[in-house]
């Protein structure tokens, strides 16, 4: 009976992704099998997929692998070593499994190498270890030229990220309108996991693996990436010129560097404030509402009392025990939300009018931030042009770089302030219940502190605004 052998292919790129490179290998181990009189039990493919980065795990090397150790496959057939294992580690693997048993079978297209003698073991080690340093080789000239390329504000090669057309210097109107209304959201209260949400549903994004799901730190990174303002980034690093400036791409911008600052301070102060938590929210006024008599804050719950006639059941803002309340208060949702939506919109459409005269404000330390930061590229010259040592601008300069790191956050938290006022004086035209819940609940936060909810006494009552008391800013 032939033995039979494993055909393993892998090439570290296909940017095409019609496999025509693994195809030829394939065509050209099956030929050297069948010169040998071994039959093709499996061909095993890991296309796309580089065999030197350590983080990259190959599942069909994996498999061979295995498959091996189980007596599945009497030996491997490939067309160069190089396609199994540019790792010493890797080849360690393949060497111990022909250590077992001496008979398995190994052969490559392009040299004769037998792993189960100690000499064909050595001269595989020595050429895997050259495979290693050409590897590394390569990726350090990559690098360099990756970096050089960045320095000049240029692009890197590859897809063009969400928002700009094919080519990534013109920006796509279409995407960069998605992504500015996202970004509005995201300003006035929206959680990323509800723009995700619809962004997915209405196929937006286009993730590179062609679906339309998306993981939330991809949609957080679309709205938030550097690039949006126009600075160049290396390594996910924003690169800095040697005056410490930002480089500059040489593509279209979608954002002012204001607008990128005041999503990324929203975005920061989040994760600050509350590390993990769920900012859903499914009633309107649930932790602005409060007891009239306690004071405790009010959250809504699903009353399954249906209302005669009514499908749905109904929803109550009810005082708890549970929650640290006198579970004295309690009023049918509906009607205090309509209420207080009708207070809330009729207060800010007024402020519209009045701060539509208004100059727009301008952050004050705007000035000295443009001093600190002629201060370090004065500094960083003079250590250039021998005026001043190394050792000087070193205990010079880690304060000024502090104070600039502190202006620029609260230049972010300055503007993210005033873009957060825009965002929701802009929702004051549209339709209010077709905002998302975070949103609304931003809105009503803009005008009021909280809503005060007083008892009713018992009985049934027609709903009276007199008890809803609105805590106004």
């Amino acid at each position: 009976m032939a033995p039979k052998v494993a055909v393993y292919t892998r090439i570290s790129r296909d940017d095409e992704g019609d496999g025509l490179g693994v195809a030829r290998q394939r065509e050209d181990c099956e030929r050297l099998a069948e010169l040998r009189g071994w039959d093709v039990a499996k061909v095993y493919e890991d296309n796309d997929l580089s065999a030197f980065k350590r983080n990259v795990r190959r599942p069909e090397f994996e498999l061979v692998l295995s498959d091996l150790a189980d007596g599945l496959i009497d030996g491997v057939v490939a067309y160069d070593l190089d396609r199994l294992a540019r790792q010493p580690r890797d080849l360690e693997r393949l060497i111990d499994l022909y250590d077992e048993r001496k008979r398995r079978l190994f052969a490559t297209v392009t040299n004769d190498v037998n792993l189960s003698s100690a000499d064909g073991r050595t001269m595989a080690r020595v050429m895997v270890a050259f495979a290693n340093k050409s590897s590394h080789d390569a990726s350090r000239r990559i690098q360099r030229k990756h970096l050089e390329l960045a320095r000049q504000g240029k692009q890197s090669g590859g897809p063009a990220p969400y928002g700009w057309l094919k080519g990534g210097i013109k920006v796509d109107p279409e995407a960069a309108e998605h992504i500015r209304a996202a970004q509005r959201q995201l300003l006035a209260g929206v959680r990323i996991g509800t723009i995700r949400t619809d962004w997915q549903t209405r196929g937006l994004g286009h993730p590179r693996q062609g679906t339309t799901r998306m993981a939330h730190h991809q949609v957080e990174h679309m709205l938030t990436n550097p690039r949006l303002c126009g600075f160049r980034t290396y390594r996910g690093e924003i690169l800095l010129d040697d005056d410490g400036r930002p480089v500059i791409g040489e593509w279209e911008t979608i954002n002012t560097v204001e607008e990128w600052e005041a999503v990324c301070a929203v975005v920061t102060e989040r994760k600050k404030k509350d590390p993990g938590r769920s900012f859903a929210r499914k009633y309107l006024l649930s932790g602005i509402a409060r007891c009239g008599l306690c004071h405790a804050k009010i959250r809504g719950q699903v009353n399954n009392r249906r209302k005669p006639g009514s499908k749905a059941a109904t929803f109550t803002y009810q005082c708890s025990v549970v929650n640290g309340g006198c579970g004295q208060v309690g009023r049918v949702g509906e009607p205090v939300d309509e209420f207080v939506i009708s207070l809330v919109l009729a207060e800010q459409r007024q402020r519209a009018e009045i701060d539509e005269f208004e100059p727009v404000e301008q952050w004050p330390n705007a000035p000295e931030l443009a001093a600190v930061e002629s201060d370090i590229t004065e500094l960083t010259q003079a250590a250039k042009d021998k005026k001043i040592t190394v050792s000087t601008l070193l205990q010079l300069l880690p304060d000024l770089e502090r104070r600039r790191d502190e202006l620029k956050l609260e230049r972010g938290r300055f503007n993210k302030e005033r873009h957060q006022a825009e965002s929701l004086i802009a929702d004051v035209g549209e339709d209010f219940r077709s905002l998302p819940i975070e949103r609304q609940q931003a809105l009503i936060l803009h005008s009021l502190s909280a809503v005060l909810i007083h008892p009713a006494g018992r009985g049934r009552r027609k709903f009276d605004p007199s008890l809803i008391e609105p805590v106004w800013r």
